[in-house]
């Protein structure tokens, strides 16, 4: 086991033009083999924060380590370990889909018999092979995000971060997402990803975080938070 966090939150606080603070403060630990859900209404500062740890959005308060890199000071080495799912995942629609996940591949620099592996286990287990050679700008946005879920596979991260990755999703392929999920978990990748649907966040992750209006009000283990009640009794309390 990794002996230091894989995501490391540090008194981080984003604020907009106007003054207003979309995050405020945000601190929070991810372990690997963590599943680690950060729940919250729309507008909570989620995805600001997401975007932060992924390195799509400049901050200046605070700092974000990934396995002791500074998302700041040293964003390839993060950059390397860490697959961003965004909530509207934007593809290059000019591509064929096994064109796509093989310029992401080239990227990481993954050999042809790795690629090719995992391009076949996850497109056979999302049930797009067949489509793999048509033009992304003719599939639908649940067979987009099933591309985007597979590109952040294919070089096997250490931290996997996912915006409201469910959304979009048929229940088949949000079945075996969540079994991916727990896959990469026991093999100790760190899984940190928002949503706001507090069944899938109880069953699914072993511990979570609430944001409201950019802070975190509670943050623990599944069985601290609820402790006895259901998750979004704890959700509700918490927010009031």
């Amino acid at each position: 086991m990794n002996e230091k966090p894989m995501l490391e939150i540090r008194h981080y606080s984003k604020s907009y033009a106007e003054g207003k603070k979309a995050a405020d403060d945000v601190s929070l630990t991810v372990e690997a083999g963590d599943i680690y859900g950060f729940i919250g209404h729309n507008g909570a500062g989620k995805s600001t924060t997401i975007r932060a740890v992924v390195g799509v959005l400049d901050f200046t308060e605070g700092d974000i380590l990934i396995d002791g890199h500074s998302v700041k000071d040293d964003p390839m080495a993060c950059k390397r370990i860490t697959a961003y799912i965004p909530d509207n995942p934007d593809l290059y629609e000019n591509l064929t889909g096994i064109q796509y996940l093989n310029f992401i591949a080239d990227v990481f620099g993954i050999g042809a018999a790795e690629r090719e592996e995992r391009i076949k286990k996850y497109a056979d287990l999302f049930e797009i092979t067949d489509a793999l050679g048509d033009l992304i700008s003719s599939y639908s946005h649940g067979m987009k995000q099933k591309v985007a879920i597979i590109s952040a596979l294919i070089h096997d991260p250490k931290l996997l971060v996912l915006d409201e990755p469910f959304v979009g999703l048929d229940p088949k392929a949000t079945f075996q997402l969540k079994g991916v999920m727990h896959e990469m978990c026991e093999k100790g990748t760190a899984v940190f990803f928002s949503t706001h649907v507090l069944d899938v966040a109880e069953k699914l992750c072993n511990k979570v975080a609430i944001i409201r209006k950019g802070r975190i009000i509670a943050a623990g283990t599944m069985e601290e938070l609820t402790a006895g009640h259901s998750l979004e009794e704890a959700f509700l309390e918490a927010d009031r």
